[in-house]
């Protein structure tokens, strides 16, 4: 095959962007491994000057509005920072908290003078900023933080104040060494009432790197990984900031303590304000699926040229990859690595959509005077905030989007953990070793399941938004707000909705059963097959799950018990669904993919499907959509599709395009006696 090709049809349409970061870590960032020769300053240090040049050479920018020095490129802007994932690590979570998280809340939260004070600084990376949003005691509970700023109006001020030690910033990027601002998310006070959690920037440090009065910073300390990163913990002791300090897109206070905003509800005022910072969520998902092409690329090399045993008299050993066990360890993760990345390029693209459209529409609206930028009407979007695109079908995209970046980021940073260490014990002792790198590369991304949102937490999301439209309201994320909001809206809608029943008896008739036993070979290989069965449990799961609710909710039982009694099984309805998005993104990608590489494509579409259908055949067959002869007949075929890889499998890899810098370790370098 050609891998030219293979590697145009992956880096997309964005292929610019991605080549610009592959000659940037190649130039620049030299061979990975960074940790392993530096002491943890030295390291931190050497990642910021890293940081400075991607920022001097525009790669922070390409998302950014042009009036900031940007090239309104968001596509761009995420291709080049998954990139990023392909170097070290700790480079590419520090140009996340600086370049997504820090200059994402002035552009998304803030309004033009925001925007003129602050953003083109914090792009170039002139001001290195914090997102200080987790705390000690909350997590992902963010609506609950204990942080407060409370408006004085004798001074025109807010008073930032971490009241108790679970109120505590902790684990912030760039706040132990580096951090001169933080975007605070607080609890806002106006006139002794709290009107919800609201972002300011709050300086922290001085010119010299000293800790500002009231600002405490102390280090996390060592990581299992990332320890690039200056990660480090806040506590704020009555500190005062201006009035105009708050981010106040979405809402303001005016100098006689008077707050407003456009959106009413506090809910929903909460979910805006987040969901215009879901880019952080999409990137994390996407580096982590880079990660795992950095290990497949490594460990498939490795096993393509590593000898170990042979037939009894040979005077040859075989090769790793020739055994079949090891083809099973490492094609069908490397087919769903090609679907992660195809439903990444989705996911991509939609984001790209919903915000461009959100700009538009509120550029159209145009800016009203006083409150800095936000649009008129009812609609709450502003300015470049990819706000509310007009009525309730731009806020279903919004919502239908976090939910899909939710899902892509839980499984590609699951599948990111357990490729890493699939490929080192593949590679044996010598993955063990750091100079490998895999050992590295483990360490690193064990974190990416919980940040940017806790993976089981994520897919309780997918699975809410599932059951009914987010039109109505934005309901909690924790278990009882997430029951309260079933019991009075989404259980009615998902059990009774007229179109459920039909759908699932369609698919009852288009997927074989345990009775069809006439030709268990049959159709195996047909997409259609695949999205039916993939389909039907999606939709069997999420009407179980609906149906327990009802139940108890009927019964009188209390809410958050009758949630807490189902919460696996919305998990599994949450999960069901991505991997039937994920392979049917796969399936488009096929049908697009040009003439010369897809035969490739699709044996590796086919392996994806159905690994994913094996994975889960004790459900198959306990639901009667699956007999014995036709799951034996699932696994004869895999195994079958791992030996039509097999010949390809180093182009395969070689497609991915990480810079030979990456990946180009010790334990690949043939050695004399090879």
């Amino acid at each position: 095959m050609r891998t030219s090709g293979m590697r145009d049809y992956l880096d997309g349409p964005h292929k610019a962007a991605r080549d610009v970061v592959r000659a940037e870590l190649v130039a620049h960032a030299g061979p990975a491994g960074l940790a392993e020769h530096l002491s943890r300053d030295e390291y931190r240090d050497k990642v910021l000057e890293l940081l400075l040049v991607a920022a001097a050479d525009g790669l922070p920018a390409r998302g950014y509005p042009k009036e900031y020095g940007g090239a309104d490129d968001l596509g761009g802007f995420i291709a080049g920072f998954e990139t990023l994932a392909f170097g070290d690590l700790s480079l590419m979570v520090k140009a996340g908290v600086q370049f997504g998280l820090f200059a994402g809340a002035i552009l998304h939260l803030g309004t033009e003078r925001h925007h003129e004070r602050y953003l083109a600084d914090a792009v170039s990376g002139r001001l290195l900023g914090c997102f200080a949003m987790t705390e000690t005691g909350h997590g992902s509970n963010v609506q609950a933080l204990g942080t407060t700023a409370t408006y004085d109006p004798e001074t025109d001020e807010f008073v930032v104040h971490t009241p108790t030690p679970a109120a505590r910033k902790d684990y912030i990027g760039n706040a132990a060494r580096h951090g001169r601002m933080a975007a605070v998310f607080a609890q806002l006070v106006v006139g002794a009432e709290s009107h919800g959690v609201h972002c300011l920037l709050v300086p922290i440090r001085d010119d010299d790197g000293a800790a500002l009065p009231g600002v405490t910073l102390t280090d996390c300390g060592p990581k299992l990984g990332l320890n690039g990163v200056d990660n480090g913990r806040i506590v704020f002791d009555q500190v005062r900031v201006p009035r105009d300090a708050l981010l106040d897109r979405y809402a303001q206070v005016d100098a006689n303590g008077n707050y407003q905003s456009s959106i009413e509800n506090p809910d929903r005022r909460f979910f805006t304000m987040l969901g215009t910072l879901v880019q952080g969520r999409v990137s994390v998902g996407g580096a982590a699926i880079n990660a795992s092409k950095v290990a497949l690329t490594i460990a498939i090399r490795y096993a393509a040229r590593r000898r170990q045993f042979g037939a009894p008299g040979s005077a040859e050993e075989a090769l790793l990859l020739d055994y079949r066990m090891h083809q099973r360890r490492l094609l069908p993760l490397l087919a769903r690595t090609y679907a992660l990345h195809f439903a990444q390029a989705e996911l991509v693209d939609e984001f790209v959509r919903v915000f461009n459209a959100g700009r538009t529409t509120a550029d159209a609206r145009g800016r009203s005077g006083d409150d800095g930028g936000r649009a008129g009407g009812d609609g709450g979007g502003t300015g470049r905030d990819g706000g509310r695109t007009g009525g309730d079908g731009g806020e279903h995209d919004r919502r239908a989007l976090e939910a899909q970046a939710a899902g892509t980021k839980a499984l590609g940073t699951w599948h990111a953990t357990e490729t890493i260490q699939v490929c080192r014990e593949a590679c044996g002792g010598a993955g063990y070793l750091a100079e490998n790198r895999l050992a590295t590369l483990k360490a690193d991304t064990d974190v990416f399941t919980t940040f940017e949102g806790d993976n089981t937490v994520l897919l309780q999301l997918v699975a809410k938004g599932l059951l009914t439209d987010y039109r109505r309201s934005f309901g909690e994320l924790d278990p009882l707000g997430t029951a309260r909001f079933v019991a009075a809206q989404a259980v009615e809608i998902a059990v009774e909705k007229a179109a459920l029943r039909p759908l699932i008896e369609r698919l009852r008739d288009a997927v074989p059963n345990r009775s069809d036993t006439s030709d268990p070979d049959a159709g195996l290989r047909d997409d259609a097959y695949h999205s039916g069965l993939l389909r039907y449990r999606e939709e069997h799961m999420l009407s179980g799950v609906a149906r327990r609710l009802k139940a108890g909710i009927d019964a009188g039982d209390d809410a958050f018990d009758v949630f807490n009694r189902c919460q696996d099984h919305v998990i599994a309805a949450g999960r069901a669904h991505v991997d039937r998005v994920v392979l049917e993104a796969f399936q488009s990608a096929v049908r697009d993919a040009p003439e010369e590489v897809q035969p490739w494509l699709h044996d590796l579409y086919d392996l994806h499907a159905l690994t994913t259908i094996e994975a889960e055949r004790a459900w198959y067959l306990e639901h009667g959509r699956l007999s014995p002869g036709r799951s034996k007949a699932i696994t004869a075929l895999v195994n079958e599709l791992c030996a039509i890889v097999r010949p390809v499998a180093v182009d395969l890899v070689d497609a991915f395009g990480v810079p030979g810098s990456a990946v180009d370790v010790p334990m690949a370098v043939p050695s004399q006696h090879e």
